[in-house]
């Protein structure tokens, strides 16, 4: 007799397979819906999205090339190849963006960034572009980066104008530290504190600390002088002058005893045209005239 073959473990072994495969299909739809979705959240475009992971893949092979150059010893000339390769594929510096800048000729800046222009990115050297811009007399720091695929960005921390630094025959607009920034007009000097005096740009930051201690005084005074490397000369708007004594403590005592002085006696504005406290705890004060005025009633008196 003829025995028959049950297919029952055929029959399950198939819609088991089907079953997987169903369950497969379902993960993956499931996971790609996640993936869309959570894509969908970056603040990208497709594009950009395209251009981020070729920028990824580009500097995957970048490594990979410069790793297998410098085993073989030849890393020079592995970043030529490197620099080609990310140039053929629109690596390469189009754009430069400066931001920071308020006060200085922002054309300085471009005529140094712009000698970058078309050089593959991997080739910019970003260390000595920022000494470049350091270099300038208004730039007290700069930050330069890149920004794939072809922006060059430089942001600009520029000095803070302090005082107009009077010299031989022309006035240098300084910061608090005495850098020179740029050269101005007698009519721009005359709206700053002017400053005089051999040293006085170094000694910008010692008397912005002196008018601190008489802040009534210190929108009153238009120019100061560095007398003899060791002290002051206050000149007041009203062409008052204010002699004060060497030693950071105590030109800083006197200058408090003359604000208050000047707030009981209303000494500025007046008759008086210059102040010396040079000696401690006293007072010389100049009238113009005075002298020849006591002379005569001394003489008229005789």
């Amino acid at each position: 007799m003829a025995k028959l073959k049950r297919s029952g473990k055929t029959v399950r072994r198939a819609a088991a397979a089907r079953g997987r495969s169903q369950t497969r299909r379902k993960a993956k739809a499931k996971t790609s819906s996640v993936l869309d979705s959570a894509i969908a959240l970056l603040p990208f475009t497709e594009e950009q999205i395209q251009r981020i992971f070729l920028a990824i893949i580009l500097g995957g092979a970048v490594a990979l090339a410069w790793f297998v150059a410098s085993l073989a010893g030849v890393p020079a000339m592995a970043q030529q190849q490197i620099a080609h390769l990310a140039s053929d594929a629109g690596f390469e510096v189009r754009r430069v963006r400066v931001t920071g800048v308020d006060r200085m000729n922002e054309l300085k800046v471009y005529e140094r960034a712009l000698a970058e222009r078309d050089r593959p990115m991997p080739l910019v050297d970003l260390e000595a572009l920022r000494s470049e811009m350091l270099a300038l007399s208004w730039v007290s720091d700069a930050r330069v980066s890149r920004q794939l695929p072809d922006t060059l960005a430089i942001d600009i921390v520029e000095r803070v104008p302090h005082a107009a630094l009077e010299k031989p025959g022309r006035f240098v607009l300084i910061d608090i530290d005495g850098n020179e920034l740029e050269t101005i007009k007698p009519e721009a000097a005359k709206t700053m504190l002017m400053l005089s005096g051999p040293g006085a740009a170094r000694q910008a930051r010692g008397l912005a600390k002196l008018l601190d201690a008489a802040p009534a005084l210190e929108p009153q005074v238009a120019a100061a002088e560095w007398v003899g490397n060791r002290r002051w000369n206050l000149t007041f708007k009203t062409g008052q002058m204010l002699a004060l004594p060497h030693g950071e403590d105590i030109a800083a005592t006197a200058l408090v005893s003359f604000a208050r002085l000047d707030g009981t006696n209303r000494l500025l504005g007046g008759k008086v045209a210059t102040f010396d406290m040079r000696v401690p705890e006293r007072i010389y004060m100049r009238i113009p005239g005075r002298a020849q005025e006591v002379m005569s009633a001394s003489e008229g008196g005789s």
